[in-house]
């Protein structure tokens, strides 16, 4: 189950969110029934929590909060189930970064939305191997989603 709230004051396409989500999920084997979070917040809120978790300054564009620290099944593994936890985004921080990184905001989001799936899922990037792992995984995630979308 994937639950959107959009308290960030843009219109947003938050169907697009949902669709992409749950294809990311299936992609990476994890039970349908796995339950995810989606807001969407204002830079003030993101700026808030960004402090209080992450002890930095402003405003930032995604965060993940894991609950059950659920991964991505072995081959022979059944796909699990439980809380994966929340994605926090922020859509103005967002749309203000895309053009740097040559990304529609709508495309921003997307990769945005990804990352932090996989923050969820225990991918991190602090260290360079880690880093390289997690970002072909999301190159390799919306790569799939923008085919299947053709």
């Amino acid at each position: 189950m994937i639950d959107v709230n959009n308290e960030s004051g843009v219109e947003v396409d938050t169907q697009r969110l949902v669709q992409l989500a749950a294809f990311a999920l299936d992609l990476l084997r994890i039970h349908p029934e796995a339950e995810l979070s989606i807001l969407l917040v204002d830079e003030e809120t993101m700026s808030a929590y960004h402090v209080k978790f992450m002890d930095e300054p402003g405003p930032t564009d995604v965060l993940s909060f894991p609950m059950d620290e659920l991964r991505a099944p072995e081959e022979d593994e059944d796909p699990p189930l439980g809380l994966l936890g929340d994605i926090v985004l922020c859509p103005t921080v967002t749309a203000a970064q895309a053009a740097g990184m040559g990304r529609t905001p709508e495309e921003e989001a997307d990769y945005l939305l990804i990352h932090g799936l996989l923050h969820l899922l225990g991918h991190d990037h602090a260290e360079p191997a880690e880093k390289q792992v997690m970002f072909e995984l999301n190159d390799k995630i919306i790569a799939a989603w923008n085919a299947s979308r053709a």
